[in-house]
């Protein structure tokens, strides 16, 4: 007997037994959204990576707005959490850099300095959440998963064909 055990992190087989197709096809679509995180801190950072990890997200650090931009574009990203203030560029600074190099992925700023205008600008900046530190346990995960579900129909509209051709 055959048995197949499916959470959010894997899939499992009994030894012996082959996946068959619609246990491949369960296996493919499992897709664990990618955050980039990027953050002076090393304690922040460790303590979000373990954080979200445990919430079932593929999560890769930086410490800083140049560390991201010398890895190279990060196309595959599904969402960036950022820090605002940071010493080589703060996190608006950053943003706006990744939207001229067309980086859509939606954003997060996490901030422990909150003025009363930083949610005017972080929006100016196509930011959509703005997040206090130290309180990010309880909400992070939910805005993350919020931001991506946002996203994709922006997504999917970009990505719709611009023409159909319908054959008989």
């Amino acid at each position: 007997m055959r048995q197949i055990k499916l959470n959010a992190d894997h899939l499992s087989y009994a030894e012996g037994e082959s996946l068959g197709n619609n246990a491949r096809s369960a296996m493919s679509s499992l897709h664990k959204p990618a955050v980039y995180v990027v953050d002076d801190d090393v304690g922040v950072l460790g303590s979000l990576r373990f954080l979200l990890e445990t919430d079932g997200f593929e999560v890769r650090t930086f410490r800083s707005g140049a560390a991201l931009l010398s890895a190279g574009p990060p196309t595959d990203v599904d969402c960036l959490v950022i820090d605002y203030k940071m010493p080589d560029m703060n996190g608006l600074d950053l943003v706006t850099l990744l939207r001229g190099n067309n980086i859509s992925a939606p954003v997060i700023l996490i901030t422990g300095y909150p003025d009363e205008n930083i949610a005017v600008r972080a929006a100016t900046a196509g930011v959509g959440h703005v997040l206090l530190k130290p309180l990010l346990e309880d909400s992070l995960a939910r805005h993350i998963k919020s931001a991506i579900d946002e996203a994709l129909p922006a997504a999917a509209i970009n990505q719709a064909p611009t023409s159909v051709n319908l054959r008989k």
